[in-house]
């Protein structure tokens, strides 16, 4: 078997995670596919893909092998199609937070397909941090500080944290004006680590409040039915509220405690060697994601 097409059938195992659906983008058979990554095992001379019941993941020598060969293809398939003239084609992953994944990153990936027939998007939507190379990611939104230097980042825009109420909550109990009035309000919280606190701007450096609320629940939409309702205080990204804030339907609170913005970001595995696929629909997001005006509001 021609070695580049050894490393093509690698990188596709990993980014699939699974021989089966590789063999299925690769259109071979299974059995084609696990002989030769047992041949390039076998050459090397150590274990590059870690078998388990649910799915199939990279050793540490494997991650290594995959960003190298992951580079080799792209050059390669650069070169055979005449440098720059990259067609635009392949499966592109992409992961997002849940909300913002449903409300902004599924339309782009939508009008993505339509530009670029040859394209195929998995598009991937929870709120924790992906690991991009151990869940073979293109391209991952996230909302934050990055933490991890191996990756490459492209700000598209900020988000704040906001505390909000209904307009009938507080006709009720009226506008706490301090962090310490929310001791008797209601606090509708999520179920997270930390989500039992709320930190506020100049007090105490910063040291956050632990609360006690009648209801908790992991569900963004459940939590902002439950405030819409009128059942109490709620926490939330600015993006999230920012049409019932519009619309009148929720309050915005304590905005002078408010924390500093978050950077909102495109993260993929690096510059060196990556493949037009992702760097089409970088630019093709970035463009759009930095003229959304929740990304640009205080």
């Amino acid at each position: 078997m021609d070695r580049i097409d050894e490393f093509a059938i690698f990188v596709r195992i990993v980014e699939e995670g699974s021989l089966v659906r590789a063999a299925r983008r690769l259109r071979r058979s299974p059995p084609a596919v696990t002989r030769a990554l047992s041949a390039l095992e076998d050459r090397i001379g150590t274990r590059l893909i870690d078998r388990t019941t649910r799915r199939l993941a990279p050793t540490e020598a494997g991650r290594a092998l995959y960003e190298r060969a992951r580079a080799v293809v792209a050059d390669y398939e650069a070169a055979a199609s005449g440098a720059r003239e990259v067609p635009v084609r392949g499966l592109l992953r992409i992961a997002a937070p849940v909300q913002f994944g449903r409300r902004h990153v599924a339309p782009l990936a939508a009008r993505f397909l339509d530009r670029n027939a040859a394209i195929e998007i998995e598009l991937l939507l929870n709120d924790r941090n992906v690991d991009l190379i151990d869940e073979g990611i293109d391209v991952a939104v996230r909302i934050g500080a990055l933490a991890d230097s191996s990756l490459t980042a492209r700000p598209v825009g900020h988000v704040r944290r906001q505390w909000v109420a209904s307009p009938a909550y507080l006709a009720r109990h009226g506008v706490p004006e301090n962090p310490s009035d929310l001791a008797s309000h209601q606090a509708l919280l999520g179920t997270s680590r930390g989500a039992l606190d709320w930190s506020f701007a100049g007090r105490r450096r910063g040291a956050p409040l632990h609360l006690e609320g009648r209801f908790r629940t992991d569900d963004i939409e459940t939590r902002l039915r439950a405030v819409r309702d009128g059942r109490g205080i709620a926490q939330f990204l600015s993006y999230q509220v920012a049409d019932d804030l519009a619309a009148g339907r929720l309050v915005r609170l304590l905005r002078t405690f408010e924390a500093a913005a978050l950077p909102v970001q495109l993260l993929t595995k690096g510059r060196v060697h990556r493949a037009p696929k992702v760097d089409a629909f970088l630019d093709f997001a970035a463009k759009r994601l930095s003229a959304l005006p929740v990304l640009r509001s205080d």
